[in-house]
């Protein structure tokens, strides 16, 4: 995540300076910084409240929707359980109103008892413990001051947290890497935790005071400042290559990172990319310091004179070290800016750089380990598919190529997303649209029928006319259904390629079936219109052989032009009609004939008349323009994803709305009866366009879970993703409901009763929402990734305020 000038998105709050255990490897105790012995044990209750005040200061001035708060130490559960809970409902109410709160802690988890992990649940603190492997591994650093190991305990805390009452409160695994342990031994102790995510860490090192290397190479740097010694990088690829044959069942940091920077994504770690630095460390005195990590490097080396007192949080932007993490590749030394991998290493971890001699203008003291990591996972995502795991599902394959880092998985789990995190989403539907038409040409060539021709005139396109295929939000519904021998593909595919080739100078004749329609016999032309063919012209089910050429704008159908109404013979031209308002143009697909995704006979439901065309424009226009202004958190967002609305058939007195799990970016529904109605629908139903596709993207739930579970918005009980669909949409509605209270009651034409009612509404659906995610994360069901998003969305219920 890319900090903006100024801005910092993350705090560290040291709550307590002093631990229970004495791991040599500690870099606050055991490095070069010593700062710790001079600072109050606990931070003051009176040092938290101003850490809050500061933060939602900041959060207020720099317009932040979410801001990430760590508790931290030494050793944050020493600090004790009441404090902690105080602490963390102070910042939850200093941040009320202005900012979601994203609340975590790290600890050794030695104090985590049952009452412990019961608060850290209630206050949704979501909590990552250090464990180093099995006993052998773990005790060999992980000690107390006696010497005794601390694996059984901490083992013992770990199963106490992951159990059904706590699990939600369980952010995943810290390890830091010791090249002396057997790397696929510590994989497999830390994987039969079942913990939802593991985090490897490289020890903190200089060149200086470089990390140990049993094999000894720790010589000087080459061009690229690698050394030739790889111990690191051997550990990690061995890690890596066991996570990768048993189908990546946890998410691991370091490696999807790396695979997402390869591709042009960004990282969730700082220890990789290119992106500035946006962390902040709030030490138990109130000063205000950079990375913690830094204390490896020299006394005071992240220290930046600044206090919670006496400045503004923004301020630190101006500290030169800040400063020169802030500036990309610019910022890292003439090794690395040469390197073929820095746009995914980014020079490593700042602290990992520093060299007494010139400071920080180094590469990495793991440089050759980070240059041997990164090309083996680089070359493992681009290995042939036949030698990777079968996929678990049928999307499966989607799940290999697309990842999302984890601040874009957080946005949209937390029922929010910018649109850059749905272009995300968005690319990734595409490969799923280009999967789907692969698989269903396949089935056609093993079984053909009288689509045929119209999958060789696909097969045969060029490549930049195929992707305007990929437009089509209905696509893949269809391809999926050919593929499946669900139900033949028809004209399907030769629409689509007479329909590709019309908007590109080329010219294209296949035989189409025609359509019986409630207006009468035509062809279908998707992202385009319909031509209509005269009443006594052929019947349905009769062969036609159409031309169809594209040149100067025009579509010429057997030889003629349909851009005047009527055309010689009687045909009509219908063309696709667009709703337009500022910002975003929609299509209008009154004319799809798959309509009955949507639950509607696509026969029996004819094209809007002018007048109604112009209604949808006038509401549409009214509507998005509530949006922007009165709910833009979600403005963005559908922006970049919405391609298409369907218009359905009303029903007296109910609002009809859905959304088809393979059609992205297109939701039906009845024209409501006012703006504010169609913005609420609208929000509604884009939600599940975008949980549609994280389920695309993500094995959320263990598919063999068969339990319903009963949801206050339908009668009938829900299996689990059904479940989590409607939680994920009613918390936007209960957001709207909350901000349309605010509106009402302060805005022009002022209304007490209403915004009653409203805040009402959003309570209601709040609690519903938080009744039905915490059912699911007791189901036990949730794998790792749908542990991450239920957690995410349910701490943003709670932080939802009416």
């Amino acid at each position: 995540m890319t900090a903006a000038t100024g801005s910092f998105r993350q705090f560290v709050i040291k709550v307590h300076s002093r631990c229970d255990l004495r791991c040599d490897h500690c870099y606050v105790y055991t490095h070069a910084d010593r700062s710790w012995r001079g600072r109050p044990v606990t931070m003051s209750e009176d040092t938290l409240r101003l850490a809050a005040a500061r933060i939602a200061e900041h959060a207020v001035a720099h317009r932040l929707p979410r801001v990430h708060v760590v508790l931290h130490g030494g050793e944050p559960l020493l600090a004790g359980r009441e404090r902690l809970r105080g602490f963390a409902r102070t910042l939850r109410s200093a941040l009320r109103g202005t900012a979601a709160l994203d609340l975590r802690m790290q600890t050794n988890g030695l104090l985590l008892d049952d009452a412990f992990c019961a608060m850290l649940a209630e206050e949704s603190i979501l909590t990552s413990v250090s464990l180093d492997g099995d006993e052998r591994a773990h005790d060999r650093h992980r000690v107390r001051a006696d010497g005794s190991g601390s694996h059984r305990d901490v083992v013992r805390a770990i199963r106490r947290l992951n159990a059904p009452a706590h699990r939600r409160a369980f952010g995943g695994l810290l390890c830091t890497v010791d090249v002396e342990n057997d790397p696929v031994a510590v994989y497999r102790a830390l994987a039969a935790l079942d913990p939802p995510a593991l985090d490897f860490l490289l020890p903190h090192a200089t060149w200086d005071r470089p990390p140990p290397r049993p094999r000894g190479a720790t010589g000087s740097t080459g061009s690229t400042g690698a050394t030739g010694s790889t111990e690191y990088a051997d550990w990690l690829i061995a890690v890596h290559d066991r996570w990768a044959a048993e189908g990546r069942p946890i998410p691991i940091r370091m490696f999807e990172s790396i695979s997402r920077l390869a591709e042009g994504g960004t990282s969730f770690t700082e220890a990789l990319g290119t992106d500035g630095t946006d962390l902040l460390v709030l030490e138990t005195d109130g000063a205000v310091e950079q990375a913690d990590w830094l204390k490896t490097a020299y006394p005071g080396a992240p220290e930046t004179g600044l206090h919670l007192a006496t400045h503004r949080l923004e301020e630190a932007a101006a500290h030169p070290g800040i400063r020169a993490r802030r500036t990309g590749t610019a910022g890292l030394s003439a090794a690395c800016r040469s390197c073929r991998v820095v746009e995914v290493c980014g020079g490593g971890l700042y602290g990992h750089r520093y060299r007494a001699a010139n400071g920080f203008d180094n590469p990495s003291v793991y440089c050759a380990d980070l240059l041997k990591l990164i090309d083996h996972v680089r070359a493992a995502e681009r290995r042939p598919t036949g030698t990777q795991p079968a996929p678990a599902t049928a999307t499966g394959a989607l799940r290999n190529r697309h990842t999302l880092p984890w601040p874009r998985f957080d946005a949209l789990a937390a029922g929010l997303g910018t649109a850059e995190d749905v272009r995300e989403l968005a690319a990734a539907q595409r490969s799923l649209r280009t999967t789907a038409l692969a698989a269903a040409a396949r089935t056609a060539e093993r079984r053909p029928d009288a689509s045929a021709a119209g999958w060789k005139a696909l097969a045969a396109l060029p490549a930049e006319v195929r992707r305007l295929l990929l437009a089509d939000p209905h696509l893949r519904s269809w391809a999926l259904s050919h593929a499946r021998l669900e139900r033949p593909a028809g004209g399907r595919p030769a629409e689509a390629a007479l329909s590709a080739t019309a908007r590109t100078r080329g010219r294209l004749t296949l035989p189409v079936p025609l359509r019986r329609g409630p207006e009468g016999t035509g062809i279908h032309l998707p992202g385009l219109g319909r031509l209509l063919l005269p009443e006594d012209g052929p019947v349905p089910g009769a062969g036609g052989t159409v031309t169809v050429e594209a040149a100067d704008g025009r579509i010429a159908l057997a030889g003629r032009v349909p851009g005047v109404d009527p055309l010689p013979g009687g045909m009509r031209w219908q063309p696709l009609r667009h709703l337009a308002a500022e910002g975003l143009r929609v299509a209008l697909d009154d004319l799809d004939p798959g309509r009955d995704r949507y639950g509607e006979d696509r026969r029996a439901h004819p094209r809007l008349t002018e007048e109604q065309a112009g209604q949808w424009q006038d509401r549409f226009a009214e509507g998005w323009r509530l949006i922007r202004e009165a709910y833009p958190v979600y403005a963005a967002g559908i922006a970049e994803g919405l391609t298409t609305l369907v218009p359905l058939t009303p029903r007296p007195g109910k609002d009809i709305s859905a959304t088809s799990g393979p059609a992205f970016g297109a939701i039906g529904l009845a024209l409501p009866r006012t703006a504010e109605d169609l913005a609420m629908l609208l929000i509604h139903e884009f939600q599940h366009t975008k949980l549609w596709a994280l389920y695309d993207m993500y094995d959320l739930f263990d598919p063999a879970d068969t339990r319903l579970l009963p949801v206050p918005w339908r009668p009938d009980p829900r299996p689990p993703p059904a479940a989590l669909q409607g939680a994920y949409a009613h918390l936007a509605v209960a957001d709207v409901w909350r901000l349309r209270a605010a509106r009402t009651r302060t805005g022009p034409g002022r209304d007490v009763t209403g915004a009653r009612q409203a805040r009402a509404a959003a309570a209601t659906w709040r609690q519903g929402v938080l009744e039905v995610l915490d059912a699911l994360l007791d189901t036990g069901s949730l794998t790792p990734y749908g542990l991450r998003l239920v957690r995410s969305l349910r701490e943003a219920a709670a932080a939802l305020e009416p």
